[in-house]
C-alpha cells in the first residue's frame, strides 16, 4: 500500500466510523488526547497517522478488537490483537473456565456462543432446546439464533413468538447499527423471515422480555444473561460471549430441576 493510499484509506475510514458513532472531530480528538486539527489532516489525507494514534483512536470510538485491527490494517499497519484458535493450547484456561461455569449452571441452561449465533459449547441442561427439532439445524455448529427462531427449530415451541422474536431481532439490529456488517444484515434479514409480523404485546417481566418455551414436561419461562470477556486482548475471546437462561418462576425453576434430576439418574 502506498503512503498516500494508506492516508486516503484511514481518512475515509475515519469519518466513516465517526458518522456510524455519532461523533464530531473535536470529540473524537478530545477522546484520543490530540487536537482537531490534526484529526481534520489525518482524514483529509494531509497527514499519515501512526500506529499509537490508530489506536488511540479505534479505542475512543469504541471498536471492536476485530475492527481496530481492520483500521490497522487501512493505515498501513499489522494488527495489534492476535486471533488464536479456541482450541490453542494458550487458550486452555479460559476453555476450563467457560467449562466450569457450564456445568455451575446447572440445573439451568447455558451457552457458550461465537459470532452470528454459532455455538461453541454447551451445558447438559440446554439439551431443552433441540427437543424436536430439524435435524439439519442440528448439524454443527448449531446456531442457536437461527435454531431460536426457525419454524422447525425452537419457533413453533415458543408460545410468545411474536414478541421474543421482535426482541432477539431488535438486539441484532442494534448490534449492527454499532458495527455495520453486511453478513449480519443478511442474517438478520433470513431471521426477520420466522418471525410473525404482529403487534408486539405487553408480555414482558418489567426489565426483561421471558421466553415462552414448550417442553414434553411443560411450559418454561426464561430469562437470558449475557457475559462477555470485557477485557479480551484476543478477537476469539472478544467475539465469545456466554449466554445462561434463569428461571423467571418457581414453576420452571423447579421443572428444570426435574428435568436435571430424571437425566443424571439415566447416566
Amino acid at each position: 500500500m502506498s503512503n498516500a493510499n494508506g492516508r486516503s484509506g484511514i481518512g475515509t475510514e475515519l469519518k466513516r466510523w465517526r458518522s456510524v458513532r455519532r461523533v464530531s472531530q473535536l470529540e473524537l480528538a478530545v477522546r484520543a488526547g490530540t487536537t482537531q486539527r490534526y484529526l481534520s489532516f489525518i482524514e483529509s489525507g494531509r497527514s499519515r497517522p501512526g500506529r499509537a494514534i490508530v489506536i488511540r483512536l479505534a479505542e475512543s470510538l469504541g471498536l471492536s478488537l476485530r475492527e481496530r485491527n481492520a483500521l490497522l490494517a487501512t493505515a498501513g499497519y499489522a494488527p495489534a490483537f492476535t486471533e488464536s484458535p479456541l482450541d490453542e493450547a494458550a487458550l486452555r484456561p479460559v476453555r476450563t473456565a467457560l467449562e466450569q461455569i457450564l456445568h455451575g449452571h446447572l440445573p439451568y441452561p447455558a451457552l457458550v456462543v461465537g459470532p452470528y449465533g454459532r455455538v461453541v459449547s454447551a451445558n447438559a441442561a440446554s439439551e431443552v432446546f433441540l427437543e424436536d427439532a430439524a435435524p439439519e439445524l442440528l448439524e454443527p455448529p448449531i446456531n442457536m439464533l437461527r435454531l431460536m427462531l426457525h419454524p422447525t427449530g425452537m419457533g413453533s415451541r415458543v408460545r410468545n413468538m411474536d414478541e421474543w422474536g421482535h426482541h432477539v431481532i431488535e438486539n441484532l439490529r442494534a448490534r449492527a447499527r454499532r458495527s455495520p456488517d453486511p453478513r449480519l444484515d443478511a442474517f438478520v434479514e433470513e431471521l426477520v423471515g420466522y418471525v410473525p409480523d404482529t403487534p408486539v404485546g405487553p408480555d414482558h417481566l418489567g426489565f426483561s422480555v421471558p421466553m415462552r418455551l414448550a417442553t414434553a414436561d411443560g411450559e418454561l419461562r426464561l430469562i437470558t444473561t449475557l457475559t462477555s470477556f470485557a477485557t479480551a486482548t484476543d478477537v476469539t475471546l472478544a467475539e465469545l460471549h456466554l449466554e445462561a437462561f434463569l428461571p423467571a418462576d418457581e414453576p420452571t425453576a423447579e421443572l428444570l430441576r426435574t428435568r436435571d434430576e430424571r437425566r443424571r439418574r439415566s447416566s
